[in-house]
């Protein structure tokens, strides 16, 4: 999978690609994917992702990760359009999230990156069994590249 990073924020964001790589590597495997597939990801700020989240979603605040699936847009042409899609990484969130549910930033970006992934493969969690298949997707995808503490 190819991915390419843009970064909105003043950190050195280089550092995730290679985590990256090896998730990105990991779902191919698990999920049975080709791998001349494309993603980029966007690293921003609690006052960017409000902007996205209001404009793009109608929803008046700030959150974690938006996604933006090619695969999803009324103008998505052919099946072997390679783009899967935008995703947007909110750095403030995810310093705050990984102090609140005890795990390592690293962790966090990660497991951003596979959900936002996910959601960029046609995956929700609108109902109970949806988020349930997404949730065991994240842990098979995430935990062998960054283990849960």
């Amino acid at each position: 999978m190819e991915i390419t990073l843009i970064n909105r924020t003043n950190e050195n964001i280089l550092s995730w690609y290679e985590m990256f790589r090896r998730i990105a590597r990991n779902a191919e495997k698990v999920l049975d994917l080709e791998d001349d597939l494309e993603i980029s990801v966007t690293f921003v700020r609690s006052v960017t992702i409000h902007k996205i989240n209001r404009e793009y979603r109608g929803i008046d605040r700030a959150t974690d990760v938006i996604s933006f699936a090619v695969r999803d847009a009324e103008s998505f042409i052919a099946e072997e359009d390679t783009d899967l899609g935008d995703i947007f990484i909110n750095i403030n969130y995810a310093k705050k999230q990984a102090k609140e549910y005890g795990h390592s930033y690293e962790r966090e970006i990660g497991f951003l990156f596979a959900h936002g992934l996910l959601h960029c493969l046609g995956y929700d969690h609108m109902t109970e069994k949806e988020e349930k298949i997404m949730t065991d997707l994240q842990h098979k995808i995430l935990d062998p590249i960054v283990p849960r503490v």
